[in-house]
C-alpha cells in the first residue's frame, strides 16, 4: 500500500470511530421539552440570534410570539420580514426606547410591568410554541421586574413552550434555572472606529 492508501485508511477508521462516539451519545439523549434559553454578554447579535430560531420554528410550522421589553422606538427590518408570516406570528413591542432615553423610572417599570402580562398571556395560549422575550434582561437589570416571580412563571411554562432570553448583564438566578446560555464575547465592535448604527445591520 502507498503511503496516499494507509493516510487514507487511517482518516477513515479514524472517521468511523468518531460517527460511532458521535451516534452513541445522540442516541442516548431521549428527553424532550421546552427550553428556557438566554442569550446574554456584552457581544452583539443576542437578538438577532433569537429572531433566526424564531425563522427556524416558523419555518416548521410554528405559531411564535415575541415580547420587546426595552427596544420599540424605532421600526427594525425584521419585524418587516416577519409581519409576512401574517397571524402565524405575535408580535408585541411594550418597550419605549433604551432606558436613558426615557429617563423616567416609573415610566419604565410601568411598561415592562405592561410586557410581562403580555407575555404571561402569550404562555396561557396553547397555539404557541416559542416566545422570545427581547431584551428582559435589560429590564431585570434595572430591577423593573421582581426577578423571583419572572424566574418563577417561567419555570411554570407548559411542557412543550419554548422561551428565549436576551439581553446583557443576565441575573445569575436566571442562568441557573436556563437550560442553555450562550455568552456573546465582545472581541471587536465598529462601533468604537466611529460607525454608527446602520439600516440592515443593527435595525
Amino acid at each position: 500500500m502507498t503511503n496516499e492508501t494507509n493516510e487514507a485508511a487511517r482518516y477513515k477508521a479514524k472517521m468511523a470511530k468518531r460517527k460511532a462516539l458521535q451516534d452513541a451519545e445522540v442516541a442516548s439523549k431521549t428527553i424532550e421539552k421546552g427550553l428556557l434559553i438566554v442569550n446574554t454578554g456584552p457581544g452583539k447579535g443576542k437578538s438577532t440570534a433569537a429572531f433566526g430560531l424564531m425563522l427556524r420554528a416558523l419555518g416548521h410550522g410554528w405559531r411564535v410570539g415575541v415580547v420587546q421589553f426595552i427596544k420599540g422606538a424605532w421600526e427594525t427590518g425584521e419585524r418587516r420580514a416577519l409581519d409576512a408570516f401574517g397571524e402565524q406570528i405575535a408580535w408585541h413591542t411594550m418597550g419605549e426606547g433604551f432606558t436613558w432615553e426615557t429617563q423616567d423610572k416609573a415610566r419604565d417599570i410601568a411598561a415592562a410591568t405592561r410586557a410581562f402580562e403580555k407575555v404571561k398571556e402569550l404562555m396561557a395560549d396553547d397555539s404557541i410554541r416559542l416566545i422570545v422575550l427581547d431584551e428582559l434582561n435589560i429590564a431585570l437589570r434595572y430591577d423593573y421586574l421582581p426577578l423571583a416571580e419572572v424566574i418563577a412563571t417561567l419555570q411554570a411554562r407548559r411542557p412543550d413552550l419554548h422561551i428565549v432570553v436576551t439581553g446583557r448583564n443576565a441575573k445569575p438566578e436566571l442562568i441557573e434555572a436556563a437550560d442553555l446560555v450562550t455568552e456573546m464575547t465582545l472581541v471587536k465592535h465598529h462601533f468604537t472606529a466611529g460607525v454608527k448604527a446602520q439600516e440592515g445591520i443593527e435595525f
